[in-house]
């Protein structure tokens, strides 16, 4: 799904003059994020950039080695940066999501040895809940902001929140959040339960997120039993639960979806190189969320040359669009999707997101300052 050029132009322009240490989340669960991260230290690596990777699960017993949300877990894992390291920092224990006195860590860290913190902010949802931070919580904020050498956002919300209401001084660089596909990431192989849902059913209706009401899980499936009904035919609703929620489909809100609906079926945490062929096989996509800085999952079907039904936050473009909570709209929607051919459109901007995610993937290796030998 990427140009095989790609590694050589990358390696063209890098160079190992320092270390990067990428910190954030990391599969699994397949979140956008840890996607994010993964595929940037996999690229990172093809082009023998010195990496290093520290990685948090949500799970702290299923990864020993992982960083976790406390004073001294995040002291013993970054004591060791020097000036001449880079920090990109996609975490969320510092800003979005305060968490104990990780915070208090970091800061001591961060006078004590001076390295490069480069803070990307993922998380579309922050100004909105910002406001709504205690007074510790925008202690530790207006304290940590100060810190961070440069900025990368990945939407334009996030950049005109952080220049305009936060006013932070550093440099910010809208990044989208899209990279390259790596060429042998994709699992030709679907999971069995998968296989057998796609055999009960003539159109399989997908969508990826987790049982809280802020991914619309509610909506999408009242839609599509509407188009049932209005069509006659045997549609599944197939919804791919990320597992960031320990409850999963066992909360209220999951049972009320579930109710009297055989016709759902619920796979969980699969593993990012299945979820692709899942896009694939499946005959249209919903991103039914309230917030989304850009929306990985969305591009990814568009790659899998699968019609895509959205949210009109985030990325747009080559979609089919309909406002969050408005059910009317989102079934007219579905039914188009299932029962027009959309796949010349798709192909374009198939093409166009691939280019983008090259751009994307160069421009933070420029950021990041590994990238052009003749500046070291």
């Amino acid at each position: 799904m990427v140009p095989v050029e790609l590694c050589a132009v990358v390696e063209r322009v890098c160079s190992v003059s320092k270390k990067v240490v990428l910190f954030g989340p990391y599969p699994p669960p397949y979140g956008g994020v840890a996607i994010y991260v993964y595929l940037l230290h996999k690229h990172l690596e093809r082009s023998q950039i010195d990496c290093e990777l520290k990685a948090y699960r949500p799970d702290a017993d299923l990864a020993e080695d992982a960083v976790h949300p406390v004073f001294s877990s995040v002291f013993k894992n970054f004591r060791t940066l020097t000036g001449n390291d880079v920090c990109l920092d996609s975490s969320t224990f510092f800003f979005e999501y305060l968490s104990g006195k990780a915070p208090v860590a970091w800061f001591f860290i961060k006078l004590l040895k001076r390295f490069r913190w480069i803070k990307v902010f993922h998380d579309g949802s922050l100004p909105s809940r910002y406001d709504s931070f205690q007074p510790l919580q925008k202690f530790y904020f207006k304290v940590l902001i100060r810190l961070v050498d440069e900025f990368i956002v990945v939407s334009e919300g996030l950049y005109d929140w952080l220049k305009n209401i936060i006013k932070v001084k550093q440099k910010v660089t809208l990044i989208r959040s899209l990279l390259p596909i790596l060429p042998d990431i994709v699992d030709p192989n679907l999971q069995g339960e998968v296989e057998q849902i796609h055999a009960k059913y003539n159109k399989i209706v997908c969508s990826i997120g987790v049982f809280t009401p802020e991914y619309g899980f509610d909506q999408i499936a009242n839609a599509v039993e509407q188009v049932r009904k209005k069509t006659g035919h045997n549609i599944g609703l197939l919804l791919i639960d990320s597992a960031f929620d320990s409850n999963g489909s066992h909360n209220s809100y999951g049972e009320r979806i579930l109710q009297n609906r055989e016709w759902i079926a619920i796979v969980r945490n699969i593993p990012h190189p299945q979820v692709l062929q899942v896009l694939r096989n499946c005959d249209v996509f919903v991103r039914g969320v309230l917030y989304e800085s850009y929306g990985l999952s969305r591009i990814e079907a568009i790659w899998c040359d699968t019609p895509v039904i959205a949210t009109n936050v985030g990325e747009t473009n080559g979609m089919l669009l309909y406002e969050y909570g408005d059910e009317e709209m989102l079934t007219r929607q579905i039914q188009k999707a299932l029962f027009e051919s959309f796949i010349d459109d798709i192909r374009s901007w198939s093409d166009l997101y691939k280019q983008e995610a090259i751009n994307n993937l160069q421009a933070i290796i420029k950021v990041l300052g590994v990238g052009n030998k003749k500046n070291d």
